[in-house]
Order: C-alpha cells, then sequence, then structure tokens
C-alpha cells in the first residue's frame, strides 16, 4: 500500500530537516573536530564537554532550551522577530536546529578520530614544503580524514532523521509544517487504526537509513582505492 499525502509530506519535511541539519553543522563539526584534536588549550575539555552534552542530556531538556532560545520571547528569537519578523519556533526551521543540535556531537566525534588518525608526520612535511595551516589541511588532513568525515555525516544523517523528544518541543507536531517521520509514526500510533501507516514510515525510514550507510560505504571504499592508486 502506498503511503499517504500526509505520510508522503513527513517523508519529505524528514529528509528537507535532515539535510538541511547536516549542511549547517558540517562546516563548525569539521572545525570542532579538527580543533579537539590536534590543538591543546585552556578550556579545551569544557568544549569537548559542552559539544557531547546533547548527547546525555534527555532530548526534551535540549529542546525545552532550545525553545526558550529560539522562542519569540528568547533571547535569539525575540531579537529575529522584532528586527526581522522571523518567527523560528514552531517552523520547519525549529525542526532543523534541533537536529542540527544533537546531531553535532556524533559528527564532531567522527571527524576528531579520523583526524587523529591521521599521521601528524605527514602534515608536518607538508608543512616543510612551505605549505601553510590551511593548505595542509586542506590537501593533506582533510582527504586521509574523508572515510571518517562521511562516517560522521551518515550518523549526523541518521541521527536527524530519528530526532523526536527536542524537535516536538521546539517544533511542535504541525500536520504539512513540522510533522516529521518520527512525530508521524507518534501520532499514527495514538490514532486508532493507524498501525498500518505506522508500519510504512517504519519501514521507509529503515530503507533511507539502509541507503543512507550503504552510499556511504560505497563512497569511502571509492575514495579509499582512489588514495591508494595515486599513492
Amino acid at each position: 500500500m502506498t503511503p499517504s499525502n500526509e505520510e508522503w509530506s513527513a517523508i519529505l519535511l524528514s529528509l528537507k530537516v535532515a539535510v538541511v541539519a547536516v549542511l549547517v553543522m558540517l562546516p563548525p563539526g569539521v572545525a570542532c573536530g579538527w580543533l579537539l584534536a590536534r590543538r591543546r588549550f585552556p578550556g579545551r575539555s569544557v568544549l569537548d564537554a559542552a559539544i557531547h552534552l546533547p548527547l546525555v542530556l534527555p532530548p526534551v531538556v535540549v529542546g525545552y532550551l532550545l525553545l526558550l532560545s529560539i522562542g519569540r520571547r528568547g533571547w535569539l528569537g525575540g531579537w529575529l522577530f522584532e528586527h526581522f519578523g522571523m518567527d523560528l519556533a514552531f517552523t520547519w526551521k525549529a525542526a532543523a536546529i534541533a537536529s542540527t543540535v544533537m546531531g553535532f556531537p556524533l559528527l564532531v566525534r567522527a571527524v576528531r578520530l579520523a583526524i587523529v588518525a591521521v599521521d601528524p608526520r605527514l602534515e608536518s612535511a607538508a608543512a616543510t614544503l612551505g605549505a601553510g595551516p590551511v593548505r595542509v589541511f586542506l590537501t593533506v588532513t582533510l582527504p586521509l580524514a574523508v572515510p571518517g568525515v562521511l562516517a560522521g555525516i551518515v550518523l549526523a544523517f541518521a541521527r536527524s532523521l530519528g530526532e523526536f523528544g527536542a524537535t516536538i518541543m521546539v517544533a511542535g507536531n504541525i500536520e504539512g509544517v513540522t510533522r516529521t517521520i518520527p512525530l508521524a509514526i507518534y501520532t499514527e500510533v495514538q490514532t486508532p487504526g493507524g498501525d498500518a501507516g505506522a508500519m510504512r514510515l517504519v519501514l521507509i525510514a529503515i530503507v533511507v537509513s539502509f541507503a543512507a550507510l550503504l552510499a556511504s560505504e560505497l563512497l569511502s571504499r571509492r575514495i579509499a582505492r582512489r588514495s591508494g592508486g595515486a599513492a
């Protein structure tokens, strides 16, 4: 049985939210991963703990804190509404923000581990030949860490796709506006006779997540083969 229009809306919205969240978190995630992997500085442990805090906090706590921040009465949401007439809370943008916050630690952790695995002597050799820090990162560190970065992207995408607690707090469960796949599954389960719809959405979520993992693995192998051939 094909998904209904409401189910398709939830599927497309989930993909949109997850893709936007990954695109938003990717640059700062790579930067933070490199910073934690290659630099020692006062407060490093505090920064590391702050980045990973969403992993140990209940998602509803994260969602409530986001609501206090980006709601119309929040410090950021109030400022945006006052100066630009922009509402973030209870829109799909709020769902994307929640997914970004919840997926960010997974991306940073994967990038950090990938960069730690890169031999620092290769970076030192490139620097000795006259390459600046940015060029060393772009031409040596990042290419060697790409498989780990891809793994982080997939983890963050999957986490964004499955985000529920923070999303329902800051974005609500508005049909066609903020109702993602997890929220749609929750709604179907609470609706008499909605088990079939919930199962369809569950299967679709499994297929999308599996496809993302498979694509990441195939791309990582292709990059590894090219790197080996270039070497």
